[in-house]
């Protein structure tokens, strides 16, 4: 229990964490359907994969580009109301996917989507900030539920689109998005139309111009991890499925994929173990390190040894995620530190809209060899960039590490 919380206090906080939790798997979920179920599409409509999977562009341009008005609204409105909106909005957008009767239509119920869909991060993640005991392993957890929704996507919906059809793949979700968003509005408080104050101080007090030189590299940082972790989450599925074998149904195709993302699962417990006991920056080098080595692998990987390549980087890819999370937290002054996280994710996030265009793009133009190896080039300037952070907040960790205790 929190130190001077009541017991209904904690209770009250343990089940907004539990569905804060629930809301990054759904969010992380909903935006990979389509991914998925486009490969059935191809037969369906004569279309390439290319072609197909621009369609779901709106969607993944939405949800990063409406991250920053969603952040603002809730700091000047209501957490818990946004987060109500996000359940609600986001199943009745998913339902409307699934009774698309054409291209048009489909366009724009995914664009509705990716809009609701964009409120979760910006706002779920600082109250997971404010309301954690410990950081690090409420992070964590909360990343690895985000994981799973993108692992259990691809096989959830392989499953679904070969037994019932590929509209009840957005049917089924949309029903439980909408019934826990009635179930957070009974069983959540309110939180008044208020602005939300962060209670944690400053981690790690910076001077102010390394703090901007941090948040700046912290946002080139988000541009390249957004190119790298879009390329390889959306693509997974259609890699297993060209570079394995032939002849694999698209059911397995599913299960595999979920296999190897639940290696990030994997990733993300650990990291948040780690960051206890090693300097956080100095991770987030390695990790980005070792998430170079496994996409360049992927240039060479074939048949089964290509699962062990995919596993290494996804697992750097979501331990990537969480630290980028926490070290952003520890750096970051708490009066802007919403501000900033809702920067991030815009940037993160807006870019899985043109990097879709852009995959679909470069697939058509020299397969999956084309595309690896533009993704091994941004992830070497992720390595460059995570470097530049380690050394400006080296000093500052190891000033912090000579204090003596109080």
């Amino acid at each position: 229990m929190s130190q001077n919380a009541s017991p209904a206090a904690e209770t009250a906080r343990r089940r907004s964490i539990g569905f804060l939790n629930w809301a990054h798997f759904l969010d992380h979920y909903v935006i990979l359907i389509f991914p998925t179920v486009v490969i059935g599409l191809e037969a369906v409509y004569g279309r390439s994969y290319g072609d197909l999977l621009a369609l779901s562009t709106a969607a993944f341009t939405a949800f990063g580009l409406f991250a920053l008005p969603a952040g603002w609204l809730a700091d000047h409105w209501s957490r818990r109301n946004m987060i109500a909106i996000f359940f609600i909005g986001t199943g009745l957008s998913a339902a409307a996917v699934g009774a698309a009767p054409n291209f048009t239509v489909l366009a724009i119920a995914l664009f509705a989507v990716g809009f609701f869909a964009a409120i979760y991060h910006p706002v779920g993640l600082p109250m997971i900030v404010e309301q954690a005991v410990n950081r690090g392993r409420t992070m964590s957890i909360n990343g690895v539920f985000g994981n799973v929704g993108v692992s259990v996507a691809a096989a959830v919906t392989a499953a679904l689109t070969a037994w019932i059809g590929w509209r009840w793949a957005f049917f089924i979700p949309a029903v439980v998005f909408v019934a826990t968003g009635i179930a957070y509005l009974v069983l959540t408080p309110k939180d008044g139309a208020r602005r939300v104050a962060a209670p944690h101080v400053q981690d790690v007090k910076l001077d102010r111009r390394l703090v901007i030189a941090v948040i700046g590299l912290f946002m080139t940082l988000a541009l390249s991890s957004g190119l790298v972790f879009n390329a390889l989450t959306v693509t997974l599925p259609k890699i297993i499925d060209v570079r394995l074998g032939e002849g694999i149904p698209l059911a397995l195709v599913g299960f595999l994929a979920t296999a190897v993302f639940l290696c990030g699962a994997v990733a993300q417990l650990s990291i948040g173990r780690l960051v206890d006991r090693f300097a956080p920056h100095f991770l987030l080098a390695g990790v980005a390190v070792t998430q170079l080595i496994g996409v360049v692998w992927l240039n060479y990987a074939t048949g089964w040894p290509l699962l062990v390549a995919l596993a290494t980087a996804i697992a750097a890819i979501y331990a990537q995620v969480t630290l980028n999370d926490y070290v952003l937290a520890r750096y970051t002054p708490p009066a802007i530190r919403g501000r900033v996280y809702a920067m991030r994710f815009f940037l993160n996030f807006t870019l899985a809209g043109p990097a879709v265009w852009g995959i679909g793009r470069l697939y058509d133009q020299g397969g999956f060899g084309l595309v690896l190896w533009v993704t091994a080039a941004v992830a070497a300037v992720f390595v460059a960039n995570t470097l530049m952070i380690a050394a400006l907040v080296g000093g500052a960790e190891s000033r912090r590490a000579a204090q003596p205790a109080e």
